[in-house]
């Protein structure tokens, strides 16, 4: 097959999507890398009918690669993931009424262009948590106890951009990150960015029957095939409190090896079938 990988400058040396190619290549499949953020496009020309079996699109919150996946998608090509799930999913206020509307278990989510206008927040929602919604990796997560602690931290809010919050889910201090490649789901459990004090390590667990059709039941809302979700076990069960398309898939066992299946799978049509696992020997140093 050949496919076109469109990677931000950020990921250029991440392992994921490197090895992913890599893995292609080895596996006799043609992948051209585009650098969004580090090239000069022609836009009239850079995407035609037919030209890859799919575009694959690993980007940052903003990213020019997404101007290029949608060109791609508007020419009638496949792409992973479709563009206008990445988008319902990188807007976290958009992915917040998406979800709900849709019967997924999410926090009452407010959305604010302004840090001052939170304070319009019922003292009732407290204690409440404020991100961007663009936001990536724990970046400018605030975990506020009561409405008198908003005024410190408004400084450091402005310049964010849109922002989102959302009431306080008790918990045990902990996230389950679960990942899903196609059909298949893995579950790993990593300390909270909201305390601190607890272990900080990142280790794979079971997963439930309810935490799996939950993240089904994402997959199915947004239209994702390969992406990960936040979830926190409340008293009141699973809330989900993030989604992401292609996330670094940390701790899935031949992560590579499965998601080049997956994207092979979708290129073609269908869904993607066990990972073939045969080590590709890579150079130290080597870079693509």
């Amino acid at each position: 097959m050949k496919l076109c990988f469109l990677v931000e400058e950020n990921y250029r040396h991440d392992g994921m999507p490197v090895e992913v190619i890599r893995r292609l290549h080895a596996w006799g499949h043609q992948v051209d890398v585009l650098r969004p953020g580090g090239s000069l496009h022609r836009m009239t020309e850079v995407v035609s009918a037919g030209s890859h079996d799919a575009w694959v699109l690993k980007t940052v919150s903003g990213g020019p690669g997404l101007t290029l996946l949608e060109a791609a998608a508007s020419a009638g090509m496949t792409t992973v993931n479709d563009a206008r799930s990445i988008r319902g999913v990188r807007d976290k206020a958009l992915a917040a009424a998406i979800g709900r509307s849709r019967g997924l278990p999410m926090p009452t989510t407010y959305a604010a262009a302004k840090p001052e206008l939170l304070a319009e927040i019922p003292e009732s929602d407290y204690p409440l948590v404020v991100k961007p919604a663009d936001g990536s990796s724990g970046r400018a997560v605030h975990l506020l106890a009561a409405p008198d602690r908003l005024a410190a931290l408004l400084p450091e809010l402005r310049g964010e951009g849109l922002l989102i919050a959302q009431p306080y889910v008790p918990n045990a201090g902990v996230d389950i990150k679960v990942y899903c490649v196609g059909d298949d789901f893995y579950a790993t459990e990593r300390r909270s960015p909201l305390h601190p004090d607890r272990p900080h390590r990142e280790r794979r667990v079971p997963l439930s029957r309810e935490v799996a059709a939950l993240a089904a039941q994402v997959g199915a809302v947004y239209g994702l095939d390969l992406y990960g979700l936040d979830v926190l076990l409340g008293p009141d069960g699973p809330v989900v409190v993030d989604v992401n398309d292609f996330p670094s898939f940390r701790q899935v066992p031949d992560a590579a090896s499965r998601v080049a299946n997956a994207v092979l799978a979708l290129a073609a049509g269908g869904r993607p079938t066990a990972a073939v696992t045969t080590p590709v020997p890579v150079a130290a140093g080597d870079t693509l």
